[in-house]
C-alpha cells in the first residue's frame, strides 16, 4: 500500500514539473519566477481562506466531539 502511494506521489510530482517546464517554456518565464509567483499566492490566498474557522471554535467541536463521540458511533449505525 505504501509503495503504491509513493509511486502515485512521485508520479504526480513528475507530472507537475513538466507542466511548470512547458509553461515557463512557452511564457519565456523562469521556473524561478513562476514558483516565486505561485508560493506568494499560496501564502496570501490560500492559506488565509483555510483559517477561516476561529481556533477557539475549533477547540470547542473537538471537545464535543470527543465528549459525544459514543452517541456519534451509535447514530451512524
Amino acid at each position: 500500500m505504501h509503495a503504491a502511494f509513493r509511486q502515485d506521489r512521485s508520479r504526480n510530482r513528475r507530472r507537475a514539473l513538466q507542466e511548470l517546464v512547458s509553461v515557463t517554456k512557452a511564457n519565456g518565464q523562469s521556473q524561478r519566477f513562476v514558483l516565486e509567483q505561485a508560493l506568494e499566492h499560496y501564502l496570501h490566498l490560500v492559506v488565509p481562506s483555510q483559517r477561516m474557522v476561529r481556533p477557539e471554535v475549533m477547540a470547542a467541536y473537538r471537545r464535543s466531539n470527543e465528549k459525544y463521540r459514543g452517541l456519534y458511533k451509535k447514530l451512524a449505525k
